[in-house]
């Protein structure tokens, strides 16, 4: 603790607490005892943030110290005031037995399961399901070229961006670097037709429509000239495309399988004891 007000406020409490009933830990340094329950200088260090004002460190301080003392408080009033222990003994057994079960299921599961299924299998899932992954959104493949008003070869930039083919863009990319003033190309990317639009100075009543029938898209302001190629789209509703959907299809690809696997594998433990004979019936 580097701030004065914090080594006052640490100095005290240690001071005020040098009578304490029980023994401390005499390699670290006490700050104050509650219910047999010590708060050392080494906690209260550590949430201290670097490079905060001496106010904000002593309230950080000043806000964990009253929290650690309340909670001391709390559990010792609820345990006095419980009767019930066999309960809470039950219900943390429960606990922990459920920790250890699910902590050794995911030891397995990473042993024995792939990270991430193969593509082929991602591929299968979708063409099986890909009625289940409709888009909820419109999304875009496409250029978004702002330049100033004024911008020279605003007819050529025109017909460059209505061409699209492999020398137009380059000659985009070329007139890009002294003239726009944002160049976004994402021809290659799904992107949320929202975001773009963000960008541009237009007002959308049906987004669909307008992807469907705006191939290049231009406007001004009074300052800047837009340019929308979409080289593709999606609408609402339709189906989403694989290379977007794939991320999605591995997270449920792979939950099913760690349920099917932990499912077989407690089948399995019961079977190999049944057959064993390593549990015992009582006929009653």
């Amino acid at each position: 603790m580097k701030t004065s007000r914090l080594l006052i406020l640490i100095f005290t409490l240690t001071i005020s607490s040098s009578c304490v009933r029980n023994a401390a830990d005499i390699k670290r340094t006490p700050l104050l005892e509650v219910e047999g329950k010590f708060l050392y200088l080494d906690e209260v260090q550590v949430i201290i943030p670097p490079n905060v004002t001496e106010k904000d460190s002593t309230a950080i301080a000043e806000s964990f110290i009253r929290k650690w003392i309340t909670d001391v408080l709390l559990y010792e009033n609820a345990k006095r005031n419980f009767t019930n222990k066999e309960e809470i003994d039950r219900l943390l057994e429960d606990y922990r037995k459920s920790l250890i079960i699910h902590q050794y299921q995911q030891k397995l599961i990473e042993q024995r399961l792939p990270k991430e299924p193969s593509e082929a299998e991602m591929l299968a899932f979708y063409e099986k399901y890909n009625e289940q992954l409709q888009l909820k959104e419109n999304i875009i493949k496409g250029i978004l070229l702002i330049v100033h008003a004024k911008a020279p070869q605003l007819t050529q930039v025109r017909s460059w961006m209505q061409s699209g083919n492999t020398k137009a863009l380059e000659n985009i990319e070329k007139y890009s670097i002294q003239n726009a003033i944002s160049y976004d190309y994402f021809a290659n990317k799904w992107t949320p037709l929202f975001e773009v639009l963000k960008k541009i100075p237009v007002q959308i009543e049906n987004p669909s429509a307008f992807v469907s029938s705006n191939r290049l898209f231009e406007t001004s302001d009074s300052t800047k000239h837009y340019f929308l190629r979409i080289e593709s789209y999606h609408i609402t509703g339709d189906t989403e495309p694989f290379e977007l959907a794939k991320d999605k299809i591995s997270k449920l690809i792979l939950n099913k399988l760690k349920v099917e696997f932990i499912s077989n594998f407690e089948t399995e433990i019961y079977n190999d004891a049944i057959k064993s004979e390593s549990v015992t019936f009582f006929n009653k």
